[in-house]
């Protein structure tokens, strides 16, 4: 795919899936601003992406973040195309779990961390759109888990919310905008090779019911590379025509019983 000519703002774009992402986009020609909460790993991103790419370091839960990646991305590149929103994380630490457990901290930070700081980057960008008169893309990262839960291993309930709540929040935003030609779409990972996984990849049983759960190509996590040809396709002008639509990049997950031995 070309994507010349064309600049992106990634939230957390400096790890993980997000970084993978970058990488493709970048090896096809479209300029970068690569957004993450730690300087070194900001750094390590903007040598990976080289000429053509810019890294801010900054937390995406505050509003002063994505306003400044805005304001460099215009003034580095001239125009901004769109916004992928991979900036989340687990809650397990601060009190997320089943919801008779669930402390009031993990409740609010795991909404923080995954749907406020969503809310503020889709807000500013649409605004740069609106401001701007252009047309635009917004791709927000969404879980297998805000749909479609597996409560032996994997029962983050505010996680789950705030996932759930991505889904309805782009959909709605995508309805409003269509008319200025801006559209939203999320894609839906399951369990991936991520930070976040660590505590799921290393459990024997997990792995093993996950051969059963996301059964393509040997029942694997997935690995970062996976997401890259829907992030492509979703981001890339010739999807003029999408909008508001949730695509799950799972192996198998959403379709699958899943085994417990």
């Amino acid at each position: 795919m070309d994507f010349k000519n064309s600049t992106y703002i990634i939230m957390g774009g400096t790890t993980g899936m997000g970084l993978a992402a970058a990488i493709a986009l970048r090896n096809n020609g479209a300029n970068l601003m690569v957004v993450g909460r730690n300087l070194d790993n900001c750094e390590k991103a903007k040598e990976i992406l080289g000429k053509g790419s810019i890294s801010l370091e900054g937390d995406a839960t505050d509003p002063k973040t994505i306003k400044t990646a805005i304001k460099m991305t215009h003034e580095t590149f001239g125009s901004i195309t769109g916004l992928f929103h991979v900036a989340g994380g687990s809650g397990r630490k601060w009190g997320d779990g089943p919801l008779d457990k669930i402390s009031l901290e993990g409740w609010n930070k795991t909404l923080e961390l995954n749907l406020t700081s969503l809310m503020l980057s889709n807000q500013a960008i649409i605004n740069y759109f609106l401001d701007h008169k252009k047309s635009g893309t917004i791709l927000n990262m969404g879980s297998v888990l805000g749909y479609s839960p597996s409560p032996k291993y994997f029962t983050t309930h505010a996680y789950a919310a705030a996932k759930s709540a991505v889904i309805g929040f782009s959909k709605s935003i995508a309805a409003y905008y269509a008319g200025h030609n801006i559209r939203i779409n999320v894609i839906a990972p399951s369990l991936f090779m991520t930070p976040m996984s660590q505590r799921a990849v290393n459990d024997d049983q997990i792995m093993e019911f996950l051969k059963t759960k996301q059964p393509l190509d040997g029942g694997r996590p997935g690995i970062s590379e996976d997401i890259n040809n829907a992030v492509l396709m979703f981001l890339h002008p010739d999807s003029g025509f999408i909008t508001g639509q949730v695509l799950a990049v799972d192996g198998g997950w959403t379709i699958s019983e899943g085994q417990y031995k």
